[in-house]
């Protein structure tokens, strides 16, 4: 999923020197004795372009320590690939500061790869709480919140105006409202991410969390999605496509290619993350001046999102652990959180810049956006969440095309997770 894609980006820099990291003797590759010197700091690849320039800052201010950017491929999936493979290198590794989905911390910390982290060295109070659930695993923090996310529901704003309706709160009035008015006016009725890749896992889990359900519990150890919420969940996106209001070209859409279909004025519901709100705004867009965010709908008021976004994590082996620690509390700087949101139009971790006013007036979806955030839930916990979320891919997509049942698409998923379990 992409978080987006970028997610990597200091007042408190000098503050916070963490005892845990600090090495000891010289280093061969030119470390100073307290394990500071260059890094790398791997990501997706970067779509609005704000990083870079928050590393320059860094860099200038720190020349000793200078921070080369690696960005790897824009798909969640291919990045993900490239990390494990270069992690499993061990001392062999690239990267020092690794830019990860939230989903990964689990699989990360459970493998040995990334080192844990002294909480008290990092402000979480001043997080947005649900966020710092995300960089724990087994108790003990292994990164670091670094941009957070959570799905919206954005519809032509002009199109309900004109028809005299509310934006749809419910699944049954997105329903409805898709059938009947996005036809008169010659639209897609609604469409998310549901190529099978990791934007359908997040679809999917909304669902399913939306209407009551879970996949799994004990951080991967219990299999919870067959239930009859999972069914009702998963019943309702095969539904849409099947009757139509959902599009069966979004079953080929990833975050951009569906942003694009909303931005180009061809749909009048789109779930997707906050960038796509700024970006269908900006000047140029067919539907600039157009567009309101809502929460995702669910079966009876207001649905849950799943958590998107991206920590911050220090190899295991990276070469100087210390400079790494305090990159992450550089980019996790209030100062620093405000630009990753107004040059990057990401969603910031800090709480308090949810309730900025001169903020809010530049980008109008924050409230929603936070009381988002704070409804949400993360993804199904597990070490082995690679091999988790393609399950939930293949058995959602056989749905979605009709290949399976709703019913018989939830026991079969109950199955292959309860696979994954036994054989981890």
């Amino acid at each position: 999923m992409r978080w987006i894609r970028a997610a990597g980006r200091g007042l408190l820099v000098a503050a916070v020197v963490l005892s845990g990291y600090v090495a000891s003797g010289a280093r061969e590759d030119g470390a100073h004795g307290d394990g500071r010197g260059p890094l790398t700091l791997a990501t997706a690849g970067d779509l609005t372009n704000y990083l870079g320039p928050l590393l320059d800052g860094w860099n200038r201010t720190h020349p000793g320590e200078k921070v080369t950017l690696v960005e790897l491929p824009d798909s969640a999936d291919e990045t993900h690939a490239q990390m494990t493979t270069d992690l499993r290198g061990g001392d062999r590794s690239r990267f020092d500061v690794l830019n990860i989905d939230v989903a990964w911390t689990s699989e990360f910390a459970a493998a040995g790869w990334i080192s844990p982290l002294p909480r008290a060295r990092f402000p979480l109070g001043g997080f947005l709480q649900p966020v710092v659930d995300t960089a724990r695993y087994d108790g003990r923090l292994y990164a670091v919140p670094y941009v957070t996310n959570a799905g919206l529901l954005l519809y032509r704003k002009d199109i309900l105006a004109k028809e005299g309706v509310a934006p749809p709160r419910t699944w049954a009035e997105l329903e409805k409202q898709a059938k009947t008015i996005a036809p008169k006016y010659g639209l897609d009725g609604y469409a998310g991410q549901f190529l099978p890749y990791e934007g359908l896992t997040v679809n999917a889990a909304e669902a399913v969390y939306s209407a009551g359900g879970t996949i799994l519990g004990d951080e991967g150890e219990r299999v919870t999605v067959d239930s009859a919420a999972a069914r009702e969940g998963i019943g309702f996106l095969a539904d849409g496509v099947r009757d139509g209001w959902i599009p069966k070209k979004a079953l080929t859409y990833k975050e951009q290619e569906s942003k694009q279909a909303f931005q180009d004025g061809h749909l009048l519901f789109l779930r997707n993350w906050p960038y796509a709100y700024v970006s269908a705004s900006a000047k140029g867009s067919e539907v600039a001046g157009k567009v309101g965010a809502v929460p995702l709908p669910g079966p009876d008021g207001p649905g849950t999102s799943v958590l998107g976004g991206s920590n911050l994590a220090v190899n295991a082996h990276a070469r100087h652990p210390d400079s790494a620690a305090r990159l992450i509390a550089y980019l996790t700087s209030e100062r620093v959180q405000r630009q990753v949101l107004t040059r990057g139009a990401l969603p910031p971790v800090r709480a308090d810049l949810y309730q900025d006013p001169a903020l809010i007036r530049e980008f109008p979806y924050l409230p929603t956006l936070r009381a988002s955030v704070l409804a949400a839930a993360p993804r199904p916990k597990s070490p082995r969440y690679d091999q988790v979320s393609l399950a939930v891919q293949a058995v959602v997509h056989d749905a979605l095309t009709g290949h399976e049942t709703p019913e018989a698409a939830v026991r079969r998923l109950a199955r292959e997770l309860a696979d994954i379990s036994r054989r981890g």
